[in-house]
């Protein structure tokens, strides 16, 4: 005797996301149903590109119908990144999904290295992607997306992101001359960084916006928070105590100006030698227990690969997930845990706003 589709949607309830630790009908990740006779075909939408789990999920949707009666199982999985599950009214840049913050609370630890590949990694998972260099102190993503002396198109007044390495990207670096120092109190670089966020920029509609802040506690993480609902913040860290202490600081920041921290990445974690020995030059795993000991999510770890250093300073970020499986095997891992995180917290709601009179 055939199941029925009430039977079907009543055996998908015992099969919960395990990251979200809710059942996929509630969630609403059941999209379609088709019986025929014995056999059940599921279409299940996944709330993010390249899951890291989205075997378990195929596999307890099969074992869940096969003991409701089924005896052919097809499962379909597709993924659509989602944003914030109650959007704000009225919030700055409607048409993206989600906005995350990459900061650290010194310079020096590849924040921006970091905040690249991110974006690269989550646009290879399928998604829309935006990249803004919000380091308007010492912007490097012109090297690094290999965009040096070539100025952003305009229409109507307004910049176009370069679209490069499958991500739409805007940078101070790009626009104003290559070696002209860029010396701003804090109005004026909260200005430029208003500017190149909202005011003067065309943004696409994206899933994911990647803003790379300047390093520490200053004037250009406060405009942030102040200007746009965070999904939440990467904090990146190299493993030794001084970087440690300023990372944790860089965190609670984030947490004081109501953006929900999404994660510590250890940068540098260790060193891989050309005949693949490791050395723990900064001492390895310091983030992680940071982030333990503040209950916070860690990420994973990032290890120092010649090839990361030299693909970024000839503006290749592509390059990092095809020619070392090892690095493009951390830097995906990490890619995967951060998308995990962001649809976590956008099935918590949306976070206290920040008010600053």
């Amino acid at each position: 005797m055939p199941l029925t589709e009430n039977q079907v949607i009543e055996a998908l309830k015992t099969v919960q996301d395990p990251e979200l630790f809710k059942d996929i009908v509630t969630l609403g990740m059941v999209k379609g149903v088709q019986i025929e006779g014995s056999k059940v075909k599921v279409r299940v939408e996944l709330t993010t590109p390249g899951c890291p789990l989205k075997d378990v999920i195929e596999r307890d949707v099969t074992s869940a119908l096969r003991r409701a009666g089924a005896e052919q199982v097809e499962v379909e999985l597709t993924a659509t990144v989602r944003g914030p599950a109650q959007p704000r009214k009225g919030a700055a840049l409607p048409q993206v999904k989600n906005i995350i913050a990459v900061g650290a609370g010194k310079g020096g630890v590849g924040k921006s290295t970091v905040a690249l590949n991110l974006a690269v990694g989550l646009r290879r998972c399928g998604a829309r992607v935006g990249l803004m260099d919000g380091d308007i102190y010492g912007p490097s993503m012109p090297t690094m997306l290999g965009i040096k002396g070539i100025p952003p198109q305009l229409r109507d007044n307004r910049i176009i992101p370069h679209h490069v390495h499958g991500i739409h990207a805007i940078t101070i670096g790009s626009i104003v001359p290559e070696d002209k120092p860029l010396i701003w109190r804090g109005p004026m670089a909260h200005g430029a960084f208003k500017q190149l966020l909202l005011d003067n920029t065309e943004w696409p509609e994206l899933d994911y916006l990647i803003v790379d802040l300047p390093p520490g506690t200053g004037d250009v993480p406060l405009t942030l928070c102040q200007l746009l609902p965070l999904t939440g913040a990467v904090v990146v860290a190299t493993p030794q105590q001084v970087a440690l202490d300023d990372a944790v600081r860089a965190a609670g920041m984030f947490q004081q100006l109501g953006a929900p921290i999404l994660g510590f990445i250890e940068n540098m974690s260790y060193f891989v030698a050309a005949d693949g020995s490791e050395h723990d030059i900064f001492g390895r795993g310091g983030t992680e227990k940071a982030a333990r000991r503040l209950g916070l999510p860690f990420l994973g770890a990032i290890p120092m690969f010649t090839e990361l250093r030299i693909n970024s300073d000839h503006g290749k970020p592509e390059w990092n997930f095809t020619t070392n499986p090892a690095l493009r095997d951390a830097l995906e891992a990490v890619v995967r845990r951060l998308a995990g995180e962001v649809s976590k917290r956008n099935l918590q709601g949306p976070g206290p706003q920040l008010t600053i009179s």
